[in-house]
This record gives C-alpha cells, sequence and structure tokens, in this order.
C-alpha cells in the first residue's frame, strides 16, 4: 500500500535523531517537549482519517489541526499537518498519564534491557462522552485480558432500551465486541483502556467512560505495561513546557462540560506562566500566545525565546 511521504519541518532538538512512530527518548529534565513538526500530502483516496490512522494520530487531533482541510475528501495532492510534536502533560513522568482534553495517551515505562535509554511511548484515544465522563485522579493498573468478553452494564442497558435496542448479556469474544481483542482493567469499576471494533472513533468523545484505542496501539501497550502501574488523568487543555529553542504553549479545546471561554484559558497560560521560573512577562511573545489560544489547534507554538 502507498504511504505518503512524511515530510520533517522540525527536527526535536535534543542532539538525537527524531523518534520513529509513537517513541520518543524521553528528553532530560528541563525539557518538555517531544517530537517534530511535519506535514504529509493526500492521497485521492485517503480521509483525514485515513491520514490520522497512518500517523498515530486521532480524529480531532488531525481535525484541529488542519481547520480549512474537508475532512472526509481532502483531495488528492492536499497539504495536510500532522501534529505530531507534544507537550508533556504537567504531572509526574511515571506510569501512563492520560490528558482528557488533549485525549491522548502518555507512557513512560521502566527502560527494557535492550533499549539504551528510557523512552516515552504516546498513542491518541477516545475518552467518555459528556455524559459519560472519564474521571480524573490517580488508579492503577489491575489486569491484562486477551479476547476479553464485554458485559454491558445496567446503565448502557438502559440507555440501549431508551433507544429501542435491546444488547445481550454478554457479548463474546470476535469482530463485534466493542473492546476490541485486547482490555486493560484499572483499579476505577468498570474503566478500561481497550481496543475497538471502531477504529475510526479513535480521537472522539465516544466511549462511556473508557480509554478506546487503535487496535495496534493498545497491543503494543498490553505487551509492554505491567500490572500494578500507576495511571493518572488530568485535566489539561493547555500545556506550557520548555525546549531547547523556547517556551511551548500547546491548546486543545476545552471539556464541554467546563464551558471554559478564551479569557479562562488565557487566564490557565498566565497561571502556568507564573509558575514557571526565570520567565519575565516581558520575554512572552502575547500575540503568539493569543492566537494559539484563539486557535486551539494542539499544535505547540513557541512564545518566548530560550534565554541563554
Amino acid at each position: 500500500m502507498f504511504k505518503p511521504r512524511l515530510l520533517v519541518l522540525a527536527a526535536i532538538a535534543l542532539g538525537v535523531q527524531p523518534a520513529q512512530g509513537d517513541f520518543f527518548e524521553r528528553p532530560p529534565p528541563g525539557i518538555d517537549v517531544v517530537g517534530v513538526e511535519a506535514v504529509t500530502y493526500a492521497t485521492a483516496e485517503d480521509t483525514l482519517a485515513d491520514i490520522a490512522r497512518r500517523y498515530d494520530q486521532g480524529h480531532e487531533e488531525i481535525r484541529i489541526a488542519n481547520p480549512e482541510v474537508e475532512f472526509w475528501l481532502p483531495g488528492d495532492g492536499t497539504r495536510v499537518t500532522v501534529p505530531s510534536r507534544y507537550v508533556l502533560p504537567k504531572a509526574e513522568r511515571k506510569g501512563v498519564v492520560v490528558n482528557i482534553p488533549e485525549m491522548r495517551l502518555y507512557y513512560f515505562p521502566e527502560p527494557l534491557r535492550r533499549e539504551k535509554n528510557e523512552v516515552l511511548i504516546t498513542h491518541p484515544i477516545s475518552i467518555g462522552r459528556q455524559d459519560w465522563a472519564t474521571p480524573l485522579g490517580q488508579t492503577r493498573i489491575t489486569s491484562k485480558v486477551v479476547n476479553p468478553s464485554w458485559t454491558p452494564p445496567k446503565s448502557i442497558h438502559e440507555e440501549a432500551a431508551l433507544e429501542g435496542e435491546t444488547l445481550p448479556t454478554v457479548v463474546p469474544p470476535g469482530p463485534d465486541n466493542p473492546l476490541g481483542n485486547h482490555a486493560i482493567r484499572l483499579a476505577l469499576p468498570g474503566y478500561l483502556l481497550h481496543g475497538t471494533n471502531r477504529p475510526y472513533g479513535v480521537g472522539m468523545r465516544v466511549t462511556h467512560g473508557c480509554i478506546r484505542m487503535y487496535p495496534e496501539d493498545i497491543e503494543a501497550l498490553f505487551d509492554r505495561v505491567p500490572i500494578g502501574t500507576p495511571v493518572t488523568f488530568v485535566n489539561q487543555p493547555v500545556k506550557l513546557g520548555w525546549h531547547e529553542e523556547g517556551l511551548f504553549v500547546e491548546v486543545h479545546p476545552g471539556l464541554e462540560e467546563d464551558g471554559l471561554s478564551l479569557a479562562e484559558l488565557h487566564g490557565m497560560a498566565l497561571e502556568l506562566l507564573a509558575e514557571l521560573p526565570g520567565v519575565e512577562p516581558s520575554q512572552v511573545r502575547e500575540e503568539a500566545l493569543a492566537q494559539a489560544l484563539d486557535e486551539q489547534s494542539g499544535v505547540p507554538v513557541l512564545i518566548a525565546p530560550r534565554q541563554f
């Protein structure tokens, strides 16, 4: 199958080659930005959903990074931004960290014997709908299941009944199972990290609170993440982080139920700036910050050069 070439615009400036796929060399303390800014070009048959999966991006990630591109028919040769540069969430770099509004998971594994350096792994995810919100806070992985069965809880049976549908008591493994082929159970009762039989929904608010992943991503995570791994859920639509180039901001639309205004997002950014040592207000490019907050494209934007 033809795969359009990926054009790197700005490689990670850590003195190493850009990581391939969703594996990155873990940055040292004081560096918070990983990945590369990149573009690709659509073929006549592509949708943005096709391109998103090809480059391990989610539905909303690719859409908001390309607001002028027609989602279902970009057109042959259309330039598409691949938002594959990330400001790491403000959280301990340990275990699994899920930034809910970003709809992205970050995994900081203990290094394997074959790995010379510590790595981090990141994947797009789906989260709970507004009426089935994914919870915040800390939990841990309790078990892992290959080819899981799905037992719909009473609440989902009731929801289906309101829509005139009847669900089976148990959905066995197979192509009709919404959990896909792999499920990772959490200490939060009823919540899972799992695959899907509907991969084009990854990167959207479509679940009943669980974390849904592309089948290939959950399979890779399943094989690596040990039972007992801590999992942290955060709500950070605005992220700030240092790179060798300077200070970057990354902004995603807030959750609908939070109802965040542009002024409130700006206030979040100012609070984060105030917490950073060594940053003077005069250093911040207000125009760049305002544009990032207005566009909410999920693409990191340089707002202050590093002072050496």
